[in-house]
């Protein structure tokens, strides 16, 4: 024969975790969710419990913690995917302390088998399964007889066709665990990663039968609303990439705001692309993220900023507050100290496709490194190239500032080795000029498109910058002349 079987998927609730499964959670499956205290078990089963739990597929929550699911039920009744009303027609709650002390399985297994036949489950959560465990004789009398327990458990409720979750505190090394592991179709482990005062959430698919799962640990958070995970991937590869489809060689340019340095970039910058703004601290860069935001307004495009030292209240340009306050310009901040990429990213994503804004502007990368959680500080790159092609996935015309140490000496703007992962580099920067200080900007690289290789002078005024043409002495001391200017390398 050459049919073959397919399995039944899912839908657990778990933004994110679908993903993560490969698509679902198995039909029929028997599956461990394992962690240590606190990380997130017990939320995570009655978030995919009250998901799928209906008059037609009803739920079973046996409880073994010794005490009463009472007051287990008073602190999920916090969450909002927790509904009252299906407490009793579609979910049962059953103890099973009594059952446990006699340290006998096989009443254990005729209690849950009892209550089974009678309510018909399609769905048996056993929490905490660890319970059980430890109530095993010693020695090996006790290994086979909780072996015997977890096989024909497993079995009983796959010929019943009941979707089975054990929830336990098992690590990897437990020796106890091994018989679950064994049995279980699919383990799920939930961790949490302590560092410098940060705690970071982190979900692994250990083992997922019949399923391509994702491997690897992905970030999640846990809020009102339950657990939400950050699945570490890449968006799908854009249209531009897949055969038969003509990639456009020559974008439409806009305006970034600032004429002088729309002339440098050869009437704007290219739709679409992504746009670098380095320089040191005054050097403008803000202003040319403003200035931003403010053409595309003008031209009827909705813009984002995303902040994080510069919160709203702190905005001191009064005409960009007004474009915020008007809701022309929407304002992603996060104050948290353990900001994680995944979330930063799903935020950001959700407000560009709210608001469908054409213009983004992050203000600034700097700022961005310090809110990071220590783990990603390690590879900030990595964190921006994420950040920066979900962005040209969605086809967004972004300005990206980021600072620059205060050397007239140097000319370098490839901080944390990021400038690559961007289509256009605009220099800021300082010379010290016959006992003044002047500005200059440049445009190093426009990818795919061609540019002013000019230096020009500029000034920050009351109306922004103003850009000149470079005064023939003022070149002269900057390629190598006389006075205290930087020489480029």
């Amino acid at each position: 024969m050459s049919d073959k079987v397919s399995l039944g998927l899912l839908n657990t609730g778990v933004p994110g975790l679908d993903t993560l499964l490969g698509g679902g959670l198995p039909e029929f499956s028997f599956n461990l969710i394992a962690g240590p205290p606190g990380s997130g078990k017990t939320t995570l089963a009655h978030q995919v419990m009250f998901a799928l739990a209906t008059p037609e597929r009803r739920a079973l929550f046996f409880t073994v913690l010794g005490e009463p699911p009472l007051k287990m039920l008073r602190y999920q009744q916090q969450f909002t995917f927790f509904d009252v009303d299906k407490v009793g027609p579609s979910i049962r709650y059953v103890n099973l302390s009594e059952n446990l002390r006699t340290g006998d399985f096989s009443g254990v297994l005729e209690r849950i088998m009892l209550e089974v036949e009678t309510f018909a489950p399609s769905l048996v959560f056993v929490d905490s399964f660890r319970s059980v465990v430890q109530t095993a004789k010693a020695g090996n009398e006790g290994v086979a007889d909780l072996q015997y327990f977890i096989q024909e458990l497993g079995t009983r409720m796959t010929s019943w066709q009941a979707t089975t979750f054990l929830i336990g505190e098992y690590g990897n090394s437990d020796p106890e665990a091994n018989p679950i592991m064994t049995v279980a179709d699919g383990m799920l482990s939930l961790t949490q990663v302590h560092e410098h005062s940060a705690v970071v959430r982190k979900m692994r698919v250990m083992k997922m039968r019949g399923r391509a799962h994702l491997s690897g640990s992905h970030n999640f958070r846990m809020s009102g609303d339950g657990l939400r995970i950050y699945p570490r991937i890449l968006p799908a590869l854009a249209d531009d990439r897949l055969p038969g489809v003509e990639v456009d060689r020559a974008p439409r340019r806009i305006s970034i705001g600032v004429p002088g340095l729309d002339a440098l970039l050869h009437g704007g910058m290219p739709q679409g692309h992504t746009v670098l703004v380095v320089g040191p601290s005054g050097a403008g860069k803000t202003i040319i993220a403003t200035r931003f935001l403010q053409e595309g307004v003008r031209q009827g495009e909705k813009g984002v900023a995303l902040y994080f030292e510069k919160g709203t209240p702190r905005l001191r340009n009064a005409e960009l507050a007004e474009l915020v306050q008007s809701g022309a310009v929407s304002v992603v901040e996060s104050r948290l100290l353990d900001l994680t990429v995944d979330e930063l990213i799903d935020d950001l994503v959700a407000t560009l496709q709210r608001t469908g804004a054409k213009r983004l502007v992050i203000d600034s990368l700097s700022e961005f490194g310090l809110y990071m959680a220590p783990e990603f500080h390690a590879d900030l790159r990595l964190a921006v190239f994420r950040l920066l092609t979900m962005v040209a996935k969605i086809g967004v015309s972004a300005v990206v500032t980021i600072g620059q140490d205060d050397l007239f000496a140097e000319l370098s703007f490839g901080k944390a080795n990021i400038s690559f992962l961007t289509d256009a580099i605009v220099a800021l920067r300082y010379a010290e000029v016959d006992g003044r200080l002047h500005k200059f900007m440049s445009v190093v690289k426009v990818r795919g498109s061609a540019h002013s290789t000019d230096l020009r002078e500029y000034r920050i005024t009351s109306e922004g910058l103003e850009v000149d043409e470079l005064p023939t002495e003022v070149a002269g001391v900057l390629n190598g002349g006389s006075g205290r200017g930087f020489v480029p390398k």
